[in-house]
């Protein structure tokens, strides 16, 4: 089944519960919330008071897409916050298997998070522990980029691997997702379709956004 998780960073802050719960009634089951720390990507974003603050307004999935230096310092609070998800990067941490258990123990579910650049093979000792793996396919930082399209490879390699070792855990790619690109990226392997201006600049409105791109999502061919 596709999956499509707005992203608010391309909502309207001043509404953001608002725009929550407008793709939560257009059908979604989660969003996911861009942290961003200034270092690790050149922007800032959001903390856990975003997330503290969104929790009793929905029932959706809150994925917390850490992409902060030393996330290992930041899962407590988010956790804390009622992120269901957390999601850190391979770059971002020495001791990713550490953090990953840091995130189970919580009672939280784990992801990790690569770069374009970085080679799937570098997640491989942890894939067994994760219950979602997230192909960025653009470089974190900001939103409204274009889509890499040399990342196709790498999530069917990552795509591949989940099926050789029988394991469950998603993939998620986030970046340039649009009903161009969406068809694509499910072709190469993708079950989660991470869409931030394709869905909440639509003019038509986020329903009908999210409606298109399942659409042309579910029209890869398989």
């Amino acid at each position: 089944m596709i999956r499509i998780a707005p992203s608010i960073l391309s909502a309207d802050f001043l509404r953001l519960g608002e725009q929550v719960q407008a793709v939560e009634a257009a059908g979604v089951d989660r969003v996911q919330i861009d942290v961003m720390d200034g270092r690790f990507v050149p922007n800032i974003t959001f903390g856990p008071i975003a997330v503290s603050s969104l929790r009793p307004l929905t029932r959706l999935t809150l994925e917390a897409h850490l992409m902060v230096d030393r996330p290992e310092d930041f899962i407590d609070s988010f956790a804390r916050a009622g992120a269901d998800t957390i999601i850190i990067h391979q770059e971002a941490t020495p001791h990713v298997h550490r953090a990953i258990e840091h995130i189970h123990a919580l009672g939280k579910k784990a992801g990790i998070a690569i770069n374009p650049a970085t080679p799937p093979i570098l997640i491989s000792e942890v894939l067994a522990n994760v219950q979602l793996v997230l192909v960025m396919t653009v470089n974190p930082g900001f939103g409204g980029q274009e889509f890499i399209a040399e990342t196709l490879p790498k999530i069917r390699r990552v795509r591949e691997t989940i099926r050789q070792h029988h394991l469950s855990c998603e993939v998620e790619v986030d970046g340039g997702i649009d009903e161009d690109t969406a068809p694509r990226v499910v072709e190469a392997g993708a079950d989660v379709l991470v869409a931030g201006s394709a869905v909440y600049d639509a003019k038509d409105g986020v329903a009908a956004a999210i409606q298109r791109l399942l659409a042309s999502a579910r029209a890869a061919p398989v």
